[in-house]
């Protein structure tokens, strides 16, 4: 697994730092050794940015990248093994560090946080929590849910099996605090997957926010209006010094 690590500008091993994991959307995309922004802004406020490509990513050939039918269970392994490897090799305050990620990244921080308690708080972005409605509200859902869930939709196990895939399906287990980012005309991850995560997480008491753009889609971190992509990181970095710089 290829990952990436981003330190501080005055890094001190003999310090601890506060830890974002971010985490791409696809799953068949890949990170690389570009710009990004927003990791760029979180590093200069001081906090370790961390990024990986987990199974499923592109750029190592077909078996790597096809987790159909696996979602949530070998990428997620890999994930948390990567950040096992930086606390392991760097200066990490493991009592504060946030997880984020959008689209497939949005699953998998609802999945993270209904399956650890490590991070000590979550942004997901144009999330999935429920593969079962997400079928038939995508504009992609009708072939997508079933081609990536390894399903055909036809019988009990099917439905079974998307649910078990779902992050809502483990909202019992989730305690993080988490802001739900969504966009009003997402018709890729349509809104009603965040309200379906905010409603469960107010059930729970668990501390949540969600915060809509409307008018945007599932493009406002890449190609939203300059505005609302200024407020978009404002948010979530607001909301990450919250927990992890007290």
């Amino acid at each position: 697994v290829d990952g990436w690590v981003l330190l501080p500008e005055d890094y001190d091993t003999n310090k601890t730092y506060p830890l974002i994991l971010d985490i791409h959307g696809g799953p068949k995309t890949v990170y690389g050794e570009v710009y990004y922004h927003e990791m760029q802004v979180w590093v200069n406020k001081g906090y370790v940015v961390v990024y990986c490509n987990p199974r499923g990513s592109d750029g190592k050939g077909n078996d790597f990248s096809d987790i159909r039918g696996q979602y949530g269970t070998i990428d997620y392994e890999d994930i948390m093994d990567f950040v096992d490897k930086v606390i392991e090799d760097y200066s990490v305050d493991t009592k504060n560090m946030g997880v984020t990620g959008g689209s497939y990244g949005g699953f998998m921080t609802n999945w993270i946080i209904g399956h650890t308690d490590r991070f000590k708080c979550a942004a997901t972005q144009r999330s999935i929590s429920n593969w079962l409605s997400f079928y038939g509200t995508s504009d992609i859902g009708y072939y997508f849910a079933l081609d990536q869930g390894g399903t055909q939709f036809k019988t009990d196990k099917d439905y079974e099996k998307l649910w078990f895939h779902s992050p809502l399906k483990y909202i019992s287990s989730i305690k993080t605090p988490t802001l739900i980012i969504h966009s009003s005309k997402d018709y890729r991850c349509p809104v009603e997957q965040g309200y379906q995560l905010l409603t469960a997480l107010k059930h729970k008491k668990v501390e949540s926010k969600m915060v809509l753009f409307h008018n945007e889609t599932h493009e406002l971190s890449r190609s939203g209006k300059p505005k609302a992509r200024m407020v978009r990181l404002n948010e979530i970095t607001t909301w990450m010094d919250k927990y992890l710089t007290k």
